[in-house]
C-alpha cells in the first residue's frame, strides 16, 4: 500500500486512517448497547486486512477506553499499527509534569513504548501556556516516548504559532487535525488549508463522512439513532438540503463501481489530506478501505467541488 508523509517528519502512514472516537464511548455513540468489543475487534481486523494501519484515538475517548481497547487488540492479535492519540489541556494540568504523566498513562493504556503521533486536542490555554506545553512535548520527542507532535482544531494563526515554537526546538509540527468533508469545507477559505500547505503540515480530516450524512443511507424515513437524531442536519430539512450532493455522489459512485462513502473519502485524499473515518463494524471498515487504491478523475473532483460550494462557509 502506498504511504504518505506526516508533515516534514520521517513518519509515513497509510493515506487513510481510522478514527476511534466510537471505540468505548457510551455518551455519544452508545458503546456497550448497540455494539461492543466484539464488533470493534472485527473492525480493527478488517481495517488491517484492508491495508489501513493508522489509528487515531484520544485519552478522552470513552475516558481512556478507546486507548485501552486498541492496546488490548494489538496485544491479542500481535499486530502493531501506527497510533495517533491526543492530550486534552484541562485546567488542572498546570505543570510540565502533568503532560508527561498524561503521556505515561496513554502509553500504559496502549501497551506500547512510544506513540507515533501525539496531538494537542484543543487550542485552549488555562494555567499552562502553549509555549510550555509544546516545549514539554518537544522534550518528549527527544526522550523517544513520542515520535512526532500534532495539534487539533487549531486556527491558521494558532497553527503558525505552534509551528514557530516547535521550529525553535528543531522539531516540525506534523499535523493539524480538523473537521473537513464535502459538507464542511471551511478550512479551504479560513486559511487553515493554505497555511498547512505553506508550512508543510499535514491535515488529518475528522468527520470526513459528516457523521454518516455522506453515506447516503439516511433519509426522512430512515433517521439515525442516538445523539445524532437531535442534530438539525439529520432532520427533514437538513436531509433535503444535502439531497443534490447525495445524488451526485451516487452517480459518480456508480461510474467507479464504488459506494458514495468511498467517493467522498477519495475526494478528500485528492485534496492531499488524510481522512480518518470511524468504523464500528467490519462492514464499515471494509467500506473505508475501498476508498484506497484508485483515484477520482479531475472532472469528478471538480464536479463534487461545484455541488458542495454552499458548504464553504
Amino acid at each position: 500500500m502506498e504511504t504518505v508523509q506526516l508533515g516534514q517528519t520521517d513518519i509515513r502512514v497509510t493515506p487513510l486512517g481510522i478514527g476511534t472516537w466510537a471505540w468505548g464511548d457510551k455518551l455519544f455513540w452508545d458503546y456497550g448497547n448497540t455494539y461492543g468489543e466484539a464488533e470493534i475487534r472485527k473492525a480493527f481486523e478488517a481495517s488491517l486486512e484492508g491495508e489501513i494501519s493508522f489509528f487515531d484515538t484520544a485519552e478522552v475517548y470513552g475516558l481512556g477506553e478507546s486507548e485501552s481497547l486498541i492496546g488490548r487488540l494489538m496485544k491479542e492479535t500481535g499486530r502493531s499499527p501506527q497510533i495517533a492519540t491526543k492530550y486534552f489541556p484541562v485546567p488542572w494540568r498546570i505543570k510540565p509534569e502533568t503532560v508527561s504523566e498524561a503521556i505515561t498513562n496513554s502509553l500504559n493504556r496502549l501497551q506500547v513504548d512510544y506513540i507515533e503521533l501525539y496531538q494537542i486536542h484543543q487550542p485552549v490555554s488555562f494555567l499552562m501556556s502553549q509555549e510550555t506545553l509544546l516545549n514539554t512535548l518537544a522534550d518528549e520527542v527527544t526522550r523517544g516516548r513520542i515520535q512526532s507532535i500534532g495539534v487539533s482544531n487549531y486556527s491558521a494563526q494558532q497553527m503558525r504559532k505552534a509551528h514557530e515554537i516547535l521550529a525553535n526546538k528543531g522539531i516540525p509540527l506534523a499535523v493539524n487535525q480538523v473537521k473537513y468533508s464535502l459538507l464542511s469545507r471551511k478550512i479551504e477559505v479560513n486559511g487553515i488549508l493554505e497555511t498547512a500547505r505553506e508550512l508543510g503540515i499535514t491535515i488529518l480530516a475528522y468527520s470526513p463522512l459528516a457523521q454518516g450524512l455522506l453515506t447516503g443511507k439516511y433519509t426522512s424515513v430512515n433517521a439515525p439513532t442516538g445523539a445524532r437524531k437531535l442534530s438539525p442536519e439529520f432532520g427533514r430539512e437538513g436531509l433535503r438540503k444535502i439531497a443534490p450532493v447525495i445524488s451526485r455522489l451516487k452517480r459518480i459512485a456508480d461510474q467507479y463501481k464504488k459506494t458514495p462513502s468511498q467517493v467522498a473519502l477519495n475526494w478528500l485524499i485528492c485534496q492531499g489530506v488524510i481522512p480518518i473515518p470511524g468504523a464500528k463494524t467490519a462492514k464499515q471498515a471494509k467500506d473505508n478501505a475501498g476508498a484506497l487504491g484508485w483515484s477520482l478523475k479531475q472532472e469528478d473532483v471538480d464536479d463534487l467541488e461545484e455541488v458542495t460550494r454552499p458548504w464553504l462557509s
